[in-house]
């Protein structure tokens, strides 16, 4: 039997995060507007997601019970650590088929849209993909090269 994919939402200090959970291809919501506790872990619960928040008061709630994950204050590589933990994380398998920005799972761009990329960006053979709900394009540029490194080194980190 196969497990579905953990899915999270991200308190809003933790947008970086939810950034890299997005790239790694894990359905990721990041809290906005500032959302009381409460509301934010019927959310979690509602939608089957692990609420992701630095927020040690949250475990005041009888609803964090099971959905909160109350993170080290640290830097990203330190929230990976401690995620890791509680929740087995695949970094590479499933790797930008998400937008980073919106959470909607992308498409292979279209010919049509290959055409409209800067000619820089669309070198036969590479990879381009599509956001269906923002119309972003992606491509394997530097940035991606940049976020893949770290995927990569976190990926290998789980295994020591």
């Amino acid at each position: 039997m196969m497990r579905r994919a953990p899915r999270f939402l991200c308190d809003e200090m933790l947008g970086h995060l939810c950034r890299y959970l997005r790239a790694a291809g894990y359905d990721t919501e990041l809290a906005e507007n500032g959302s009381p506790d409460a509301e934010l872990l019927r959310q979690a619960s509602a939608e089957g997601r692990l609420f992701l928040t630095l927020d040690r008061r949250i475990v005041e709630h009888k609803a964090a019970d099971g959905v909160a994950v109350v993170l080290p204050p640290g830097t990203l590589d330190e929230y990976v650590r401690a995620l890791g933990h509680v929740v087995p994380l695949d970094w590479v398998s499933r790797a930008f088929t998400r937008c980073l920005v919106d959470n909607a799972p992308l498409e292979a761009a279209s010919p049509e849209k290959r055409r409209e990329a800067p000619q820089a960006l669309n070198r036969d053979g590479e990879p381009m993909s599509l956001c269906p709900a923002c119309g972003r394009v992606y491509w394997r540029g530097s940035h991606y090269r940049r976020m893949w490194q770290r995927l990569t080194r976190w990926q290998h980190q789980k295994k020591t």
